[in-house]
Protein backbone atom coordinates (compact mmCIF):
# COMPACT_ATOMS: atom_id res chain seq x y z
CA UNK A 1 0.00 0.00 0.00
CA UNK A 2 1.55 3.56 -1.03
CA UNK A 3 2.80 5.51 1.75
CA UNK A 4 2.28 9.43 0.67
CA UNK A 5 5.07 11.97 1.54
CA UNK A 6 4.99 13.56 4.76
CA UNK A 7 4.88 17.14 2.40
CA UNK A 8 1.73 16.06 0.32
CA UNK A 9 -1.19 17.62 1.71
CA UNK A 10 -3.93 13.64 1.53
CA UNK A 11 -7.98 13.72 -0.49
CA UNK A 12 -9.86 11.02 0.25
CA UNK A 13 -12.26 11.10 -2.84
CA UNK A 14 -15.38 8.15 -2.81
CA UNK A 15 -16.48 6.84 -6.06
CA UNK A 16 -13.31 7.62 -8.31
CA UNK A 17 -12.18 4.97 -10.16
CA UNK A 18 -14.56 6.15 -12.57
CA UNK A 19 -15.99 9.00 -14.31
CA UNK A 20 -16.76 12.60 -12.25
CA UNK A 21 -14.23 10.81 -9.66
CA UNK A 22 -11.79 9.70 -11.70
CA UNK A 23 -11.20 13.61 -13.12
CA UNK A 24 -11.36 14.89 -9.76
CA UNK A 25 -8.43 12.15 -8.51
CA UNK A 26 -6.39 13.12 -11.64
CA UNK A 27 -6.98 17.37 -10.95
CA UNK A 28 -5.83 17.09 -7.64
CA UNK A 29 -3.24 14.58 -8.41
CA UNK A 30 -2.03 16.95 -10.86
CA UNK A 31 -2.11 19.98 -8.03
CA UNK A 32 0.19 18.04 -6.08
CA UNK A 33 -1.38 15.75 -3.76
CA UNK A 34 -1.44 12.47 -2.57
CA UNK A 35 -5.24 11.08 -3.65
CA UNK A 36 -6.79 8.37 -1.65
CA UNK A 37 -9.23 6.24 -4.24
CA UNK A 38 -12.12 5.20 -3.34
CA UNK A 39 -13.54 2.24 -5.15
CA UNK A 40 -17.46 0.00 -4.07
CA UNK A 41 -17.10 -2.16 -7.27
CA UNK A 42 -14.09 -1.23 -9.44
CA UNK A 43 -11.27 -2.16 -7.98
CA UNK A 44 -9.36 -2.78 -11.50
CA UNK A 45 -10.62 0.95 -12.80
CA UNK A 46 -9.04 2.63 -9.36
CA UNK A 47 -5.82 0.43 -9.02
CA UNK A 48 -5.20 1.30 -13.07
CA UNK A 49 -5.87 5.31 -12.33
CA UNK A 50 -3.42 5.27 -9.17
CA UNK A 51 -0.80 3.98 -11.26
CA UNK A 52 -1.09 7.30 -13.48
CA UNK A 53 -0.84 9.11 -10.44
CA UNK A 54 2.72 10.55 -8.81
CA UNK A 55 1.62 9.72 -5.56
CA UNK A 56 -1.84 7.91 -4.82
CA UNK A 57 -3.29 4.79 -3.39
CA UNK A 58 -6.59 2.46 -3.00
CA UNK A 59 -9.34 1.45 -0.41
CA UNK A 60 -11.83 -0.36 -1.06
CA UNK A 61 -16.05 -0.73 0.66
CA UNK A 62 -19.49 -0.84 -0.27
CA UNK A 63 -20.98 2.17 1.34
CA UNK A 64 -24.09 0.34 1.91
CA UNK A 65 -22.14 -0.75 4.83
CA UNK A 66 -21.60 2.19 7.49
CA UNK A 67 -19.36 0.26 9.53
CA UNK A 68 -17.09 -0.43 6.72
CA UNK A 69 -17.14 2.48 6.04
CA UNK A 70 -16.20 3.83 9.41
CA UNK A 71 -13.53 1.60 9.56
CA UNK A 72 -11.98 3.17 6.21
CA UNK A 73 -12.03 6.78 7.40
CA UNK A 74 -10.11 5.55 10.75
CA UNK A 75 -7.42 3.27 9.07
CA UNK A 76 -6.77 6.52 7.09
CA UNK A 77 -6.61 8.79 9.58
CA UNK A 78 -3.98 6.71 11.54
CA UNK A 79 -2.07 6.37 8.53
CA UNK A 80 -2.20 9.57 6.76
CA UNK A 81 0.00 12.46 8.14
CA UNK A 82 -1.83 15.12 6.89
CA UNK A 83 -5.44 14.19 5.72
CA UNK A 84 -6.57 17.76 4.48
CA UNK A 85 -9.96 17.00 2.32
CA UNK A 86 -12.69 14.27 2.55
CA UNK A 87 -14.90 14.57 -0.98
CA UNK A 88 -17.66 12.35 -0.45
CA UNK A 89 -19.15 11.90 -4.71
CA UNK A 90 -19.87 8.60 -4.82
CA UNK A 91 -23.60 8.33 -5.35
CA UNK A 92 -26.03 5.14 -6.46
CA UNK A 93 -28.78 7.06 -9.49
CA UNK A 94 -31.59 4.20 -9.75
CA UNK A 95 -35.20 4.81 -11.05
CA UNK A 96 -38.08 5.18 -9.08
CA UNK A 97 -41.42 7.49 -9.59
CA UNK A 98 -43.17 10.17 -7.14
CA UNK A 99 -46.06 7.72 -8.08
CA UNK A 100 -44.60 5.11 -5.46
CA UNK A 101 -40.95 4.91 -3.57
CA UNK A 102 -39.05 1.43 -4.18
CA UNK A 103 -38.36 0.61 -0.75
CA UNK A 104 -34.99 -1.34 -2.07
CA UNK A 105 -34.13 1.67 -4.01
CA UNK A 106 -35.00 4.06 -1.35
CA UNK A 107 -33.24 2.19 1.45
CA UNK A 108 -30.04 2.18 -0.91
CA UNK A 109 -30.30 5.66 -1.80
CA UNK A 110 -30.74 7.08 1.69
CA UNK A 111 -27.75 4.66 2.90
CA UNK A 112 -25.30 5.35 0.12
CA UNK A 113 -25.91 8.97 -0.74
CA UNK A 114 -26.95 10.70 2.71
CA UNK A 115 -26.08 8.58 5.81
CA UNK A 116 -23.27 7.34 5.02
CA UNK A 117 -21.44 9.99 3.59
CA UNK A 118 -22.77 12.03 6.60
CA UNK A 119 -21.11 9.97 9.23
CA UNK A 120 -17.85 9.23 7.49
CA UNK A 121 -17.51 13.27 7.52
CA UNK A 122 -18.33 13.12 11.22
CA UNK A 123 -15.56 10.56 11.86
CA UNK A 124 -13.10 12.35 9.09
CA UNK A 125 -13.91 15.91 11.30
CA UNK A 126 -13.15 14.04 14.36
CA UNK A 127 -10.10 11.76 14.19
CA UNK A 128 -8.17 13.07 10.74
CA UNK A 129 -4.48 14.82 11.25
CA UNK A 130 -4.56 18.36 8.85
CA UNK A 131 -1.68 20.26 9.10
CA UNK A 132 -3.84 23.46 6.69
CA UNK A 133 -7.34 22.94 8.15
CA UNK A 134 -10.17 20.11 6.88
CA UNK A 135 -12.05 20.02 4.13
CA UNK A 136 -15.58 18.11 3.19
CA UNK A 137 -17.03 18.38 -0.01
CA UNK A 138 -20.23 16.27 -0.29
CA UNK A 139 -21.36 16.17 -4.34
CA UNK A 140 -25.30 17.38 -4.24
CA UNK A 141 -26.84 18.06 -7.25
CA UNK A 142 -28.49 20.92 -9.12
CA UNK A 143 -32.15 18.90 -8.65
CA UNK A 144 -32.32 20.71 -5.19
CA UNK A 145 -33.21 23.93 -6.83
CA UNK A 146 -34.81 22.33 -9.88
CA UNK A 147 -36.50 19.39 -8.82
CA UNK A 148 -38.48 16.92 -10.69
CA UNK A 149 -40.30 13.96 -9.67
CA UNK A 150 -38.21 11.32 -11.35
CA UNK A 151 -35.28 9.11 -10.19
CA UNK A 152 -37.32 10.02 -6.62
CA UNK A 153 -35.56 8.17 -4.00
CA UNK A 154 -32.34 9.59 -5.56
CA UNK A 155 -33.51 12.89 -5.13
CA UNK A 156 -34.50 12.47 -1.91
CA UNK A 157 -31.32 11.71 -0.41
CA UNK A 158 -29.57 13.82 -2.25
CA UNK A 159 -31.69 16.89 -0.18
CA UNK A 160 -30.81 15.28 2.89
CA UNK A 161 -27.42 15.07 2.11
CA UNK A 162 -27.88 19.15 1.58
CA UNK A 163 -29.35 19.36 5.04
CA UNK A 164 -26.20 18.44 6.49
CA UNK A 165 -23.61 21.02 4.76
CA UNK A 166 -24.99 24.16 6.48
CA UNK A 167 -25.61 21.78 10.08
CA UNK A 168 -21.58 20.35 10.12
CA UNK A 169 -20.45 23.87 9.24
CA UNK A 170 -22.40 25.44 12.42
CA UNK A 171 -21.05 22.49 14.42
CA UNK A 172 -17.44 22.63 12.89
CA UNK A 173 -14.98 21.89 16.10
CA UNK A 174 -12.33 24.50 14.68
CA UNK A 175 -12.96 28.00 12.39
CA UNK A 176 -10.24 25.99 10.10
CA UNK A 177 -12.78 23.55 8.95
CA UNK A 178 -14.78 24.41 6.29
CA UNK A 179 -17.92 21.77 5.14
CA UNK A 180 -19.24 22.52 1.11
CA UNK A 181 -21.71 21.70 -0.94
CA UNK A 182 -20.98 20.92 -4.83
CA UNK A 183 -23.64 20.85 -7.31
CA UNK A 184 -23.36 19.48 -11.05
CA UNK A 185 -25.68 19.28 -13.46
CA UNK A 186 -26.03 17.12 -16.72
CA UNK A 187 -22.02 16.28 -17.59
CA UNK A 188 -21.71 12.38 -18.41
CA UNK A 189 -24.13 10.11 -20.37
CA UNK A 190 -26.09 8.72 -17.03
CA UNK A 191 -28.34 5.47 -16.43
CA UNK A 192 -28.86 4.13 -20.36
CA UNK A 193 -28.49 7.06 -22.19
CA UNK A 194 -26.80 7.17 -25.26
CA UNK A 195 -24.68 9.47 -26.65
CA UNK A 196 -26.65 11.19 -29.39
CA UNK A 197 -29.42 11.74 -26.24
CA UNK A 198 -26.41 12.92 -24.00
CA UNK A 199 -25.32 15.54 -26.89
CA UNK A 200 -29.09 16.68 -26.28
CA UNK A 201 -29.77 16.54 -22.98
CA UNK A 202 -26.13 17.94 -21.95
CA UNK A 203 -26.92 21.24 -23.41
CA UNK A 204 -30.35 21.48 -21.49
CA UNK A 205 -29.56 24.28 -19.35
CA UNK A 206 -29.31 28.17 -20.11
CA UNK A 207 -25.95 28.36 -21.45
CA UNK A 208 -26.99 25.60 -23.98
CA UNK A 209 -23.87 24.14 -23.42
CA UNK A 210 -22.09 20.84 -22.77
CA UNK A 211 -20.27 21.55 -19.18
CA UNK A 212 -17.16 20.10 -18.82
CA UNK A 213 -16.27 17.70 -15.99
CA UNK A 214 -12.75 19.25 -15.59
CA UNK A 215 -14.89 22.72 -14.63
CA UNK A 216 -16.24 20.21 -11.62
CA UNK A 217 -12.57 19.35 -11.04
CA UNK A 218 -11.46 23.19 -10.44
CA UNK A 219 -14.59 24.01 -8.17
CA UNK A 220 -13.66 21.00 -6.16
CA UNK A 221 -9.87 22.28 -6.38
CA UNK A 222 -10.91 25.60 -5.23
CA UNK A 223 -12.81 24.55 -2.40
CA UNK A 224 -9.90 22.79 -0.73
CA UNK A 225 -7.84 25.66 -0.42
CA UNK A 226 -11.02 26.93 2.13
CA UNK A 227 -11.43 30.48 0.64
CA UNK A 228 -15.21 30.11 0.55
CA UNK A 229 -17.42 30.66 3.82
CA UNK A 230 -18.23 27.08 5.79
CA UNK A 231 -21.53 25.88 4.97
CA UNK A 232 -21.92 27.27 1.07
CA UNK A 233 -22.98 25.04 -2.16
CA UNK A 234 -21.66 26.24 -5.42
CA UNK A 235 -23.89 25.10 -8.64
CA UNK A 236 -21.19 24.02 -11.71
CA UNK A 237 -24.38 23.34 -13.69
CA UNK A 238 -24.33 26.19 -16.89
CA UNK A 239 -27.40 27.60 -15.29
CA UNK A 240 -29.23 24.37 -14.93
CA UNK A 241 -30.41 24.84 -11.89
CA UNK A 242 -31.61 28.36 -12.39
CA UNK A 243 -34.46 26.56 -15.04
CA UNK A 244 -37.80 25.09 -14.67
CA UNK A 245 -37.89 21.33 -15.99
CA UNK A 246 -40.54 19.05 -15.10
CA UNK A 247 -38.92 15.78 -16.09
CA UNK A 248 -35.20 14.68 -15.64
CA UNK A 249 -33.39 15.88 -18.49
CA UNK A 250 -32.72 11.98 -19.45
CA UNK A 251 -36.45 11.94 -20.20
CA UNK A 252 -36.64 15.05 -21.86
CA UNK A 253 -33.91 14.79 -24.26
CA UNK A 254 -36.32 11.58 -25.75
CA UNK A 255 -39.69 13.39 -25.97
Amino acid sequence: MARPSPALPAVLITGAARRIGAVLARRFGEAGWHVVIHAGHSPREAEALAATLSSAEVVQCDLVDGEAALAMIADLAERLPDWRVLINSAAVFKPDTAAAIDPDIFTEAMTVNAETPARMTQAFLASARSQGGKRVIQFLDQKLANPNPDFFSYTMAKHALAATVKMLAMAAPDSATRIYGLAPGAMLPSHDQRDAEHELSGRMNLLQRLTDPEELADAALFLSQGWLASGETLFIDSGQHLLSQPRDVLYLARQ
